[in-house]
């Protein structure tokens, strides 16, 4: 039986051939839901917020074989639309469009998958909608704008600790007024090798498409997460808090969490086993943000039990 899990579950090396683009009309907007499979519907939920679904394909599309994937480009991101106003990436978009998606499929009951920030949209969809909710899962997540703030606060720790000599240059533009989404600023804090903060194994690569394409977007960032978002979280992010909600959920969820993960830390993770004490939560000890590609067997040995459930 372990055998036959484990052949399935392993991610397939030529999946982006699986999949193609194709266009829902929502509010005006082209937004691209690339669906493959049959059974079950799962909505893959990217992180960012800004990345495209292009390595949520690459780690979880392979579930094609047993469900219904759905990939979304959320508006922004990938081969979406941008929005005509950048007021309107907010989460609370994002759990609009996911719906619309849900309906103009002519699907009932969905199971919600994210990974990070997908995780909040994952949650803020749970909790306004979850009659609509099969099973969720949440892989390296965030509960609430404070939360994010401390993965801010982990990650600018990590960074001024280990390249000092660099973090002299972010100090100065500082005091000097710069913020997160000036350019120049902006410039200088990614140039920073923060892989160490993601990965416990930084050999490890995420697995992405061969062609070009377009991973990441800032106006999305800064729009939901705030013009300073790197250093003082404000945007809808900060208004977001599902604790008090969760424990209401009673739907089977599985919460998975990385010991050696700088952002969405362990310090704030378990605290899940307090607000959702229903979940099933499994702290993967070597692993940092990404546990599927850091413990893959045992991550889709677990997921594959959970979905099989």
């Amino acid at each position: 039986m372990l055998t036959a899990i484990c052949a399935f579950a392993q991610p397939d090396s030529n999946i982006y051939e699986k999949y193609e683009p194709n266009y829902l009309t929502i509010d005006g907007y082209k937004i691209n839901v690339e669906v493959h499979g049959e059974g079950d519907a799962i909505f893959c939920f990217a992180g960012g917020p800004g990345n495209s679904h292009d390595y949520m394909e690459g780690n979880f599309g392979h579930y094609y074989k047993t469900h219904k994937v759905v990939l979304i480009d959320m508006l922004g991101r990938g081969l979406s639309d941008d929005a005509k106003k950048k007021s309107e990436y907010s989460i609370a978009n994002d759990v609009h469009i996911a719906d619309e998606i849900r309906r103009q499929l002519g699907l009932d009951k969905i199971i919600l998958l994210g990974h990070s920030y997908g995780t909040v949209v994952a949650q803020a969809y749970a909790i306004k909608h979850p009659e609509n909710v099969s099973k969720m899962v949440l892989i390296a997540g965030f509960h609430s704008g404070e939360m994010w703030q401390a993965n801010c606060d982990s990650y600018n720790h990590y960074a001024q600790t280990h390249y000092p000599e660099k973090w002299v240059q972010v100090d100065s533009l500082r005091s000097l007024g710069y913020v997160s989404s000036d350019p120049v600023f902006s410039k200088l804090y990614g140039s920073f090798p923060v892989k160490y903060v993601y990965y416990h194994d930084t050999t490890i690569k995420q697995r992405a498409p061969s062609t070009k394409y377009r991973g990441w977007n800032n106006d999305v960032y800064y729009g939901i997460v705030g013009r300073d978002a790197d250093f003082f979280v404000s945007g809808t992010m900060m208004d977001t808090d599902f604790r008090k909600d969760l424990q209401a959920l009673s739907f089977p969820t599985l919460i998975t969490a990385g010991r050696y993960d700088g952002v969405s830390t362990p310090e704030y993770n378990i605290q899940y086993k307090t607000y959702m004490p229903q979940a099933e939560f499994v702290m993967f000890e070597r692993s940092g943000h990404n546990p599927y590609l850091e413990e893959s067997e045992k991550f889709y040995k677990l997921l594959d039990d959970f979905l099989g459930k």
